[in-house]
């Protein structure tokens, strides 16, 4: 038996220099958030006796990293040498191998060099592990080194890949040491450690593929949980699963209130961020649907944008609306015949234009009333009858 935690993308000291606009607790909490998260990934480390650590690339986020994130780590790796815990780390394309890479790690800690080489282990039930892999060079490694992994045909033991790079039919903008699937299932390794795609993916069962996605979400392109992958099993069957470490997550939402006045909508705002807050800190994109028929002033809607905004100071677990935008139904539902003038609805001139292409048919004209006795009003309410219906998709 096995078991070991797939991470990848810490992103450490990410700079978040779009929320230097916010309260200072709030945006100090941001810039420890990847820190908490790894942190948290440690203690599940420790607390399931895992055998390895496997950190699929991009601890930092830039080459010239801080020396407050490197002490940070040499502590937590600290933690798990004590405990016999092994980390094995590729350097991705945000942190590569070079000379001002000068970081000693425990003995614990083994770090792949910029070749395709293979690091062996014992589980502690007595089980050989092999891992292969590699680290970036410098930070354009746009070169295709899955040539470079050994098979594991022949091999006794469980072996494992950890690749820092891009799925050839992923939408990645950045595409460094792109793959195919084929190239993987090759090797007939028993698990992928996957790392660079910031978005937690299943690329195959058999054998197992994953992208761990990033640690700690940075933005609203990075919704949800996110965290680390532990696997468990053996050469036969590899268990995954999923365990959510973020300190702050990004989300959107829409909530629907009948609200009239601006004390009802704040109300129904701060309704809405009490439910959110057992689930920890978090910002919201949040669209307010109101069905109220009353209408709301700029000034009474940016009032309350206000005391949104305040309210979170004094919170521990703040939930900030970072964008809230407001919605009424009676402005969606406004009638179609509002958006004509009544001098364009009584012009003849107009009117005979738009029915001649029909009336001139002579296949449709025998079934048609004569036009000049239509109520136009009446015409186009049926109109946007039938467009909403269509919308909707009504048959």
């Amino acid at each position: 038996m096995v078991k070991f935690i797939h991470c990848a993308d810490l992103h450490l000291d990410s700079p978040f220099k779009s929320k230097s606009h916010l309260n200072q607790s709030i945006f100090e909490d941001i810039q420890q958030s990847a820190y908490e998260s790894f942190r948290h990934i440690v203690d599940i480390a420790l607390k399931e006796e895992v055998d390895f650590l496997i950190i699929a690339g991009d601890l930092f986020d830039q080459e010239n990293r801080t020396l407050r994130a490197e002490v940070f780590l040499q502590e937590q790796f600290e933690r798990l040498n004590k405990e016999q815990i092994f980390v094995y780390i590729c350097h991705g394309n945000h942190d590569p191998l070079s000379s001002k890479i000068s970081s000693s790690w425990p003995t614990n800690v083994s770090v792949f060099s910029e070749k395709v080489e293979t690091y062996q282990t014992i589980t502690q039930k007595g089980e050989k592990i092999f891992l292969h892999g590699f680290s970036y060079q410098n930070d354009a490694s746009y070169e295709n080194k899955i040539d470079a992994y050994p098979s594991s045909q022949g091999q006794e033991g469980l072996h494992i890949g950890v690749l820092h790079g891009t799925y050839s039919k992923s939408n990645e903008k950045d595409r460094y040491t792109e793959f195919r699937l084929e190239d993987l299932n090759s090797k007939l390794y028993h698990y992928w450690a996957l790392g660079h795609i910031h978005e937690r993916q299943q690329l195959s069962d058999m054998p197992q593929i994953h992208y761990s996605g990033n640690i700690q979400g940075r933005h609203f392109n990075e919704r949800g949980e996110k965290g680390c992958l532990l696997v468990s099993g053996d050469d036969l069957k590899l268990n995954v699963k999923f365990i959510p470490t973020q300190s702050i997550r990004f989300e959107e939402a829409t909530i629907e209130t009948e609200a009239d006045t601006k004390q009802k909508l704040y109300e129904a705002i701060q309704n809405f961020k009490a439910k959110k807050r057992s689930q920890g800190k978090s910002f919201y994109r949040l669209r307010v649907y109101i069905t109220s028929d009353t209408p709301m002033t700029q000034q009474e809607l940016q009032q309350v944008k206000e005391m949104v905004d305040d309210y979170e100071l004094n919170e521990n677990h703040f939930i900030y609306i970072e964008d809230l935008t407001f919605e009424f139904k009676y402005e969606r539902e406004q009638k179609l015949s509002k958006e004509f003038s009544r001098e364009l609805i009584s012009n003849d001139e107009v009117f005979e234009h738009a029915m001649n292409d029909l009336y001139l048919n002579p296949r449709a004209s025998k079934y048609l009333d004569d036009y000049t006795e239509f109520d136009r009003d009446a015409l186009i309410t049926h109109a946007e009858q039938l467009l909403k219906s269509d919308m909707r998709g009504d048959s």
